[in-house]
């Protein structure tokens, strides 16, 4: 299977043939039988993540990402916090992007501190990263594109600076996805989904994923069979499902929001547009090590009004939140996703009220670009 192309092993990685089915059946139910009551190990059941369901889409996910073994879970936020609090204890000291979601940023400067973990951010200078090195630091967390500002950190100075300070590294590749980046490939230790985007592509399902060392997901395991973030069994079938069109999905989709964000940096009605697909992009460099740019990018309207205007002015694109579906979605980062943080965090970041962020779905790249150009007056 690993000499097969990834589009190919998202179709057929993880289908177990069970009597004779050509997809993967849901298999709803909360326990199995079991023989050999001397072993915890043997017994079935949901919650310890290890039904039919579960094991043929962790199958899936670690043949596409090239990863030795992986966990799902219930979103991916449960993702992140198992990571984050599975892996470091009291005293210990985390070094992480300074650019993260919203919901990260909130776990890392509130909930960690409270679990006795210390928390650094690390400046956009790799060269300045070896002077915020402790004897307790630990680990090494990052996003492979930013949510919402669409950097790209130096991902090779990353690896390397985790492996020279013997540090868990792990990074969220939602917006990547395994497509255009595969991290445990790279040389990081953990890859993070929230496999609600684009593993599963059709906005209908919640749930998250941890793939990466197998030494690692061994010690997650009972972390997460404790905190109960189970993936249901039809979740299970949903991203399974969706992760068979994924190479189709994202290739289509690196194609139009390159398009997208070429037409916005060339409007007038436009400020300045994120994307690192464009050459004149500030992550462009960083992001060659990519194989395609993602369907993720920012533009900073006129104003807050002409930002609110543009997303209610779309016919096609869809003004809510989450991404990585097959439609087009559009929000303003100030008031969903970063709404929890102050406005000076926010601006701090690079995130103002005029900044809309596109999530580009797989529609024909000549009705986005219109529809863009309409919505845009």
């Amino acid at each position: 299977m690993s000499k097969l192309q990834l589009g190919t092993r998202a179709v057929h990685a993880g289908e177990f043939g069970i009597e004779g089915a050509v997809t993967m059946p849901i298999f709803q139910c909360a326990t199995f039988q079991y023989e050999d009551v001397e072993s915890y190990d043997a017994v079935r059941y949901s919650r310890l993540n290890n039904t039919p369901s579960h094991l043929s889409l962790v199958e899936k996910l670690c043949a596409i990402s090239q990863a030795e073994a992986g966990l799902v879970t219930s979103s991916g936020m449960a993702a992140i916090m198992l990571a984050l609090t599975g892996l470091f204890d009291n005293g210990d000291h985390l070094l992480v992007q300074k650019d993260l979601y919203g919901g990260t940023f909130a776990a890392v400067t509130n909930d960690l501190p409270r679990f006795g973990i210390e928390v650094d951010f690390l400046p956009d200078d790799p060269s300045l990263w070896d002077g915020l090195i402790r004897p307790n630091t630990r680990g090494a967390y990052f996003e492979a594109i930013a949510n919402p500002i669409m950097s790209v950190p130096n991902l090779q100075a990353a690896v390397a600076f985790a492996q020279r300070h013997n540090l868990i590294s792990m990074i969220d590749n939602t917006f990547a996805s395994p497509v255009n980046f595969r991290p445990c490939e790279f040389g990081f230790d953990l890859s993070l989904h929230s496999a609600t985007k684009y593993l599963n592509g059709h906005s209908d399902t919640v749930a998250g994923a941890v793939l990466g060392r197998e030494d690692l997901i061994r010690t997650l395991g009972p972390r997460l069979n404790i905190t109960g973030a189970t993936l249901d069994p039809h979740a299970c079938f949903l991203v399974q499902r969706g992760l068979k069109t994924l190479s189709l999905r994202v290739h289509q989709q690196n194609q139009s929001a390159l398009a997208l964000a070429r037409l916005l940096d060339s409007h007038a009605n436009v400020r300045s547009v994120s994307y690192p697909g464009l050459e004149t992009d500030s992550s462009h460099q960083n992001a060659r090590v990519f194989d395609g740019y993602g369907g993720m990018l920012a533009f900073e309207a006129m104003d807050a009004a002409a930002a609110k205007h543009f997303c209610s002015s779309l016919e096609l694109g869809i003004e809510a939140p989450s991404l990585g579906g097959i439609e087009t979605l559009v929000t303003r980062p100030a008031t969903t996703s970063h709404k929890a943080m102050t406005p000076e965090e926010r601006h701090s970041l690079g995130i103002s009220d005029s900044m809309v962020r596109v999530s580009v779905g797989i529609e024909d790249t000549e009705d986005l670009l219109r529809d863009f150009e309409q919505a845009l007056g």
